[in-house]
């Protein structure tokens, strides 16, 4: 199988992959964004209050509870949740280009392989950022709901302890632990595309635009075996004869 049908392949995968991956992503995200009434937990500060309450058999108790001074901003939830809609359509467009270039026998011109290089970087760094906000305000919003880890639960369990908040925090940690694990899968995939975007059009680059030493060789070469070819081969010297006495 030729080079480039073997990138092509391995990047037809590639993009199929994407399209699983933005979807682990934006999925949890909106599930998350209507468990919270369109709030972000990340980076969200608060801290835990107790309250007198009366029991049911008359005893005075106390009820201990979080309190939200402030959310996140939007913006945190919001781009991670772009990151993951980008990926999944671009994953889907080019997957089908990718089996439509397999049909058809060729591949992107040149000035197309460098686009797809300049955007897959881009978005390569958008991804990675968006990684990173998403794992830092995860951690911050766990910081919160535990009390700096002096809760007598782990943030994992603290999902299913009530808060006594206003919004549904009965499955924010299995939404926001595959959002995080999904977009950092999805940031190690647009490191996969830049490099084969970047193959393809260093291959794509040798195919179109060949090294002008080449040619001048081959003239060269061409032109010294038709020189051999036209001149004549020189006769050969006489024999000296021998005298024997």
């Amino acid at each position: 199988m030729e080079l480039d049908r073997r990138l092509l392949l391995i990047h037809c995968a590639a993009h199929a992959l994407s399209v699983a991956a933005g979807l682990l992503v934006v999925v949890p995200m909106a599930l998350n964004g209507s468990a919270f009434k369109g709030r972000c937990a990340l980076f969200s500060s608060g801290y835990w209050t107790k309250e007198e309450r009366a029991e049911p058999a008359g005893q005075p108790g106390e009820l201990s509870h979080l309190v939200v001074q402030r959310w996140g901003p939007l913006e945190a939830c919001q781009l991670a949740t772009f990151v993951g809609i980008f990926t999944t359509l671009y994953g889907a467009a080019q997957g089908w280009r990718c089996l439509f270039y397999l049909h058809g026998r060729h591949d992107d011109t040149l000035f197309s392989s460098f686009l797809t290089v300049l955007l897959s970087v881009c978005v390569l760094f958008l991804s990675a950022g968006a990684s990173v906000i998403l794992s830092l305000g995860f951690s911050s919003w766990c910081d919160t709901v535990t009390d700096n880890n002096t809760r007598p639960y782990s943030c994992a369990e603290s999902q299913s302890v009530l808060l006594y908040l206003d919004v549904n925090t009965s499955t924010f940690y299995t939404d926001f632990s595959l959002a995080q694990a999904s977009l950092w899968f999805v940031t190690a995939l647009w490191l996969l595309h830049s490099i084969l975007a970047f193959l393809r059009l260093f291959h794509s680059h040798r195919q179109h635009i060949p090294r002008p030493w080449l040619h001048r060789d081959k003239e060269l070469l061409l032109g010294h075996s038709l020189s051999d070819s036209g001149s004549p081969t020189p006769p050969l010297p006489p024999a000296t004869p021998t005298v024997c006495v």
